[in-house]
């Protein structure tokens, strides 16, 4: 009995070191990863029910995850007494004790967009400079433009919204294949250059492409007006051109875009009915060159889906398996960051400080 008891301290020293080795280094990678998705898929879901709500003409609200702050802590205290002699009084027993106290206190911050933030973030049209600093990076010249463009020099995209549905105009789908066909064949570059202290964003095509590039290259240049001997065309926001020197992108912004998404939802017959939302005018909705994501609604929870949210008694998802529409969100998500100009766009801290 008393060899046990000797073992006593040894092993409750080793317990609390064990304990201890959780808190601290093993703990980045659980809560990282857990913080990241958590962060990650209610980004998803905020933008997805933002989506409905437009679908639905009520009014969208964002709020952003600025910090989060996870604090842990390990308490312990061991208590241990001992008969140093065996043949003491019977009345001389021992006391051990362990006691230990674990806290986790998460601290999560909200900031809601709004003012500026709100200008910033939803209302600014995106840079045309970071379009084509995308389509450089490798994104689908075509899709971009069809998702982030109202118009190229004077050439206007298809609308969905109420507030501007049109059809596309026939030019512009023949415009943003040809900027597709050059980009897969590498003969279009973009430079940024200092022009009177001021930066200015250059797009330029290879000389002596290939032939089927070369047609490319031309269509673009009757299309758009730009004349042929121009070696470098100055990239400028706006719906016109002022020069033949010159491509003028009409971005649009994120609040923009979230309009033309929010088209597509699929709303409850119900609803449409009771006049909840809009119907679609079908002139318009044929001449639909996208959908670039489907929005699917119910009265049951999906069962595979990659993102949903409740509204109106009703679920609304996108399918795990809807590639395309999974990448619109991935795009809105770069958008997002893209239209925070002025400072560095802060993401989420995640802070664990180990006590």
């Amino acid at each position: 009995m008393y060899a046990s008891l000797r073992l006593l301290p040894v092993l409750t020293v080793a317990f609390v070191v064990a304990a201890c080795q959780a808190i601290g280094p093993e703990t980045i990678q659980r809560d990282r990863l857990d913080y990241t998705s958590a962060i990650g898929d209610s980004w998803k879901e905020q933008v997805l029910l933002n989506i409905v709500k437009l679908r639905y003409s009520d009014v969208p609200m964002f709020l952003d995850v600025s910090s989060v702050i996870s604090s842990y802590t390990l308490q312990s205290q061991v208590e241990i007494s001992a008969r140093l002699f065996p043949k003491s009084a019977p009345s001389a027993f021992q006391n051990f004790g362990v006691t230990g106290l674990y806290t986790d206190r998460p601290t999560i911050s909200y900031a809601p967009l709004t003012g500026e933030k709100f200008i910033n973030n939803l209302l600014r049209p995106i840079p045309p400079q970071a379009i084509f600093a995308m389509i450089q990076a490798g994104t689908q010249a075509d899709y971009i433009l069809r998702v982030t463009v109202r118009a190229i020099n004077d050439i206007y995209n298809y609308s969905g919204s109420r507030s501007r549905a049109r059809h596309a105009d026939p030019a512009f789908q023949r415009v943003i294949g040809a900027f597709r066909r050059i980009q897969q064949a590498g003969a279009m570059g973009m430079r940024i250059e200092k022009r009177r202290g001021v930066d200015v964003t250059l797009i330029f095509f290879r000389e002596n492409a290939e032939e089927d590039v070369a047609k490319d290259i031309q269509l673009l240049s009757e299309t758009l007006g730009i004349a042929p001997d121009k070696k470098e065309i100055l990239l400028t926001f706006g719906s016109l051109h002022h020069s033949d020197g010159e491509i003028a992108l009409l971005t649009r912004s994120m609040m923009e875009m979230l309009s033309e998404l929010a088209v597509v939802v699929k709303v409850p017959e119900q609803h449409l009915a009771e006049g909840r939302a809009r119907s679609i005018p079908e002139s318009v909705a044929r001449e639909n060159p996208y959908p670039l994501v489907h929005i699917h609604s119910g009265s049951e929870p999906p069962t595979d889906a990659n993102v949903s949210v409740r509204y109106r008694d009703y679920w609304f998802w996108i399918d795990d398996c809807d590639i395309e529409s999974k990448r619109v969100f991935t795009f809105l998500r770069i958008f997002s960051s893209i239209t925070k100009t002025g400072v560095v766009p802060q993401a989420p801290i995640i802070t664990i400080p180990a006590n």
